[in-house]
Order: C-alpha cells, then sequence, then structure tokens
C-alpha cells in the first residue's frame, strides 16, 4: 500500500541531523537561558503588549529569535523524522505507525488534564511550553521503539 502521505525514507536522516542538535540547543537554551546575542532582532508581531500602557496590533518588537528558530527546527525535524517512510513500509508498520500516534495522543492528553488539574501558575504554563512538542516526540518514541522490537523479535526467531 503506498502511503501519500509519507515522505520519502531517505529525508528521515536529514530530520534526525537536524531534529537532535535542535533538541540540545533547545535544552540549553531553556535551563541555561542560552541565547546568542547575534540574534537580536527587531522582529515583526502581531500584537505588540506593553506591560506599563495600551497594547496595539502590529508592531516591531525587540527580541532574541534563538528560541524561535529552535522551536521551528525541533517541529520540522521531528514532522520529518515521524512520517518519512520505512525502508520496508507494509501494512504491519502502517499499523504499528497508527497505534504510535493514537498512543501519543492518549498519553500526551492525559498529562494535560493532569497538569490541567494539579499544576498553576508558571508550571502550568512551562508544561504547556512542553506539551506543543511532546505529541510528535512520544509517536517518534513509542513508534521507533515498536520497530525497534519488531526487528529484534524477527532475529530472534531466526
Amino acid at each position: 500500500m503506498k502511503l501519500q502521505y509519507l515522505f520519502p525514507n531517505k529525508y528521515k536522516k536529514f530530520g534526525w541531523i537536524l531534529l537532535i542538535p535542535s533538541v540540545i540547543f533547545g535544552c540549553m537554551n531553556l535551563f541555561l537561558e542560552y541565547e546568542p546575542d547575534f540574534f537580536d532582532f527587531n522582529v515583526p508581531t502581531i500584537f505588540v503588549d506593553k506591560v506599563f500602557g495600551n497594547g496595539h496590533f502590529f508592531g516591531l518588537v525587540e527580541n532574541n529569535i534563538f528560541n524561535e528558530i529552535l522551536g521551528v527546527f525541533v517541529i520540522i525535524s521531528s514532522l520529518i523524522v515521524a512520517f518519512s517512510r520505512e525502508k520496508l513500509e507494509d501494512e504491519y508498520i502502517s499499523k504499528i505507525r497508527l497505534e504510535s500516534l493514537v498512543w501519543a495522543v492518549y498519553l500526551n492528553y492525559a498529562i494535560l488534564i493532569i497538569s490541567f488539574l494539579f499544576l498553576f501558575d508558571m508550571t502550568f504554563f512551562w508544561v504547556m511550553i512542553f506539551n506543543m512538542f511532546t505529541i510528535i516526540l512520544f509517536f517518534i518514541i513509542r513508534f521507533h521503539w515498536q520497530i525497534y522490537s519488531l526487528k529484534k523479535a524477527s532475529e530472534n526467531e531466526e
């Protein structure tokens, strides 16, 4: 069965090459507050929110765009990794892909419900930031774990 929504297999390596450093630099940015100065720019925004004053639509703000670049790289590269064909893509791999996606959605929303009930203020805000990325990362982890388990089981049969 030919799935039209998957990227060619050759893109998967590029996705990993982009994803791993993006996640590493993203963690550095998040936990060590690493923001190189050469990423400071005046950037367009849809809404300018003044702390002491009125906000207005459309304008320029000074911002370090390092975290925005990393966020875009993590999203694009994880989509490429997640939705690139396997070398041997068959119906069973498609089944694993679907089950992994459903599992990732369930896990992601279970975490979100628990967060709604038990986390507040900035802690909840941080969970929401991570929540933007976790569904696709949960999918990648489970899908590749299932593929690894399948390969290991087939090796043991031989």
